[in-house]
């Protein structure tokens, strides 16, 4: 049986969604699979029976405040030397393959031992000719070196003429009917008394606003909910629309669904930025770059979204590695494309 470590970044909820998915698809072609998490207190994990005896470490992680990276307390909360020695005790000497969701300690302990890494994940995408804004040589620095790969597998909305693939996310069946008025916040590095304020004058929607610390709402169309999976996705499947901030993963899966999207990108986080410059050039969502009640009042009466289809490329990986990992040029992801498909749907 072919032995998996498997490295996911669980500073964001989008990596562990992804992981997630894999390791369905891992588990059902026979792969032994040992998870490892880092970025958050282990404490802070929640739904993970799917990964079984999995690891979790400090590693690395960004310092956020008020929906904007700082790049100084991030590297003045560092601790190197626990990074340090996390990296010198992973044993990766007993598996057949290392993957790396943009984890750096199980990136760095394979380049220690000099064994191969497979990159599986949207920051991998970055390798080529895509979308890109907000960078800077810290942003390219990250990028290039928090998680190094031999193999990288980049994941995009589109295929902008690169060897990149599709998102891996769950399939979801296309849901009968919608609450046009419900809407799903998602901005978990904004101040949500801030978020609140701004949703406040629009009574006539109904806001679920998910977020770490829950704060209470002294509105009756404003609910604040703390994070849940189930309940989450749940409430996903039946919204008409999502606020969030221009993570990859809820933005491919509310893509999948048919929802429209307004995506508010982290300043200072190139990854999110270009997310967001991504999203407006293709036509699958709005953007604002600050919490602004204009564009909020504007993107909620806009009925229009965009329904994409897009293949099990988690299924397509496992064969992949099953395969021997060949090379992902312009003809493999050409192939792995024709099954998506794009529709401009109303959401209202």
């Amino acid at each position: 049986m072919t032995k998996i470590f498997y490295g996911v970044q669980g500073t964001g909820n989008g990596h562990i969604t992804r992981a997630r998915v894999m390791a369905k698809a891992l588990y059902a072609a026979g792969f032994e699979v040992t998870f490892q998490f880092t970025g958050r207190p282990a404490d802070k994990y929640f739904d993970m029976d799917i990964f079984g005896d999995y690891q979790v470490k400090a590693g690395l992680t960004f310092n956020t405040n008020k929906g904007q990276v700082s790049y100084l307390k991030t590297a003045l909360e560092a601790q190197p030397i626990s990074f340090m020695r996390d990296i010198k005790a992973l044993d990766l000497s007993g598996y057949d393959l290392v993957i790396s969701d943009f984890e750096p300690v199980t990136a760095w302990a394979a380049r220690r031992q000099k064994k191969q890494v497979i990159g599986i994940g949207h920051q991998y995408a970055f390798r080529h000719n895509i979308p890109r804004e907000g960078s800077d040589p810290i942003a390219n620095q990250v990028m290039n070196y928090f998680a190094p790969a031999d193999i990288g597998v980049g994941l995009h909305w589109h295929h902008f003429g690169q060897p990149i693939l599709p998102p891996i996310i769950e399939t979801h069946p296309v849901p009968e009917s919608v609450q046009a008025d419900k809407i799903v916040v998602y901005l978990p590095f904004e101040d949500s008394h801030e978020v609140i304020q701004h949703l406040a004058p629009f009574e006539n929607f109904e806001f679920h606003v998910y977020s770490p610390h829950v704060v209470p709402s002294k509105y009756p169309h404003i609910i604040c909910k703390p994070l849940s999976r189930d309940g989450f996705q749940n409430d996903v499947y039946d919204c008409g629309g999502i606020i969030s901030n221009a993570g990859f993963e809820l933005a491919s899966e509310s893509l999948q669904l048919g929802k429209k999207i307004l995506a508010k990108p982290l300043h200072a986080q190139m990854e999110q930025i270009s997310n967001a410059a991504a999203l407006k050039q293709l036509g699958y969502g709005h953007t604002m770059f600050d919490i602004d009640a204009a564009v909020i009042e504007d993107w909620l009466h806009n009925p229009h979204a965009v329904r994409i289809t897009y293949p099990n490329v988690a299924e397509i990986l496992v064969q992949w590695l099953k395969d021997g990992m060949p090379e992902i040029n312009a003809e493999f992801a050409e192939r792995v494309w024709e099954g998506v498909d794009v529709l401009a749907v109303n959401a209202a």
